[in-house]
């Protein structure tokens, strides 16, 4: 019988520890297809901070460190810079990212760093109980917001990649979905653009995902895909955001 699908190398054939539909497991199965198909294993390091992806260092088989909640940015700019060969590339969730990591992901985009971020966006904070995160949604039911996110006391959700868009050292921008097959290859093939922006040298790039969080969304995992395309990308509308070759001023924002 013809193999078809395998594990790549790039991964640890290992038991799972995310709930049942959870889309961190597909994100880090596109991650390490697409650090084998451009042959960079052994020169990757992922920095995954606190949040559902800390034990990211038991799925993938590369280097792997860990850094403090929000501080992944930081202690990616370091390496690279210490490493430049490398090829680094972090994995935040949206309460890290968005939250605490604010200012991090914010000045790390400014300065151009020529790492490569994957954001898992889930509306919600994962580990800590699916309380409302920065990219909650407005009238979004949380452990926090048992009556929906209302706008006039909590804000209005933050687009990260809509913010990031208007830096100059910020390089390749892309939102993406894990909702269905057809988005799911997208996604790959944005993970794969942002890491050539890294080994072209070309500076700053992240790929959001929409991804779904049965858990905390309350719902089973084939309607929590329905719920990303129906109530998710009408707030965080898909596509390339930014992309730029980061000379001159051509800083085209596509919808």
């Amino acid at each position: 019988m013809k193999k078809v699908l395998s594990l790549p190398e790039s991964m640890k054939d290992v038991r799972t520890h995310y709930c049942p539909g959870c889309g961190h497991g597909v994100v880090h199965r596109l991650i390490g297809e697409v650090i084998d198909e451009l042959g960079i294993r052994e020169r990757t390091i992922g920095i995954a901070p606190v949040g559902c992806a800390v034990l990211a260092y038991d799925y993938f088989n590369i280097d792997i460190t860990e850094a403090a909640h929000g501080r992944t940015p930081a202690v990616a700019t370091g390496i690279k810079r210490v490493l430049p060969d490398s090829v680094v590339f972090t994995y935040q969730g949206d309460g890290d990212l968005a939250a605490i990591g604010t200012a991090e992901i914010i000045h790390a985009a400014n300065r151009g760093e020529n790492i490569t971020v994957i954001f898992v966006n889930n509306a919600v904070y994962g580990m800590t109980g699916g309380q409302m995160a920065p990219t909650t949604m407005v009238g979004q039911v949380t452990a926090t917001t048992p009556m929906g996110r209302e706008a006039s006391s909590t804000g209005s959700p933050l687009k990260i990649s809509e913010l990031l868009a208007v830096l100059p050292g910020a390089v390749f921008l892309c939102r993406t979905a894990i909702s269905s097959p057809a988005n799911i290859n997208k996604t790959k093939q944005a993970i794969k653009k942002a890491f050539r922006v890294q080994l072209e040298n070309k500076g700053f790039s992240l790929v959001e995902v929409l991804s779904p969080c049965p858990s905390y969304w309350r719902l089973p995992p084939g309607e929590a895909a329905k719920w990303i395309d129906e109530k998710m990308v009408p707030v965080f509308p898909l596509g390339v955001l930014k992309e730029s070759d980061n000379e001159g001023d051509d800083t085209c924002v596509k919808k």
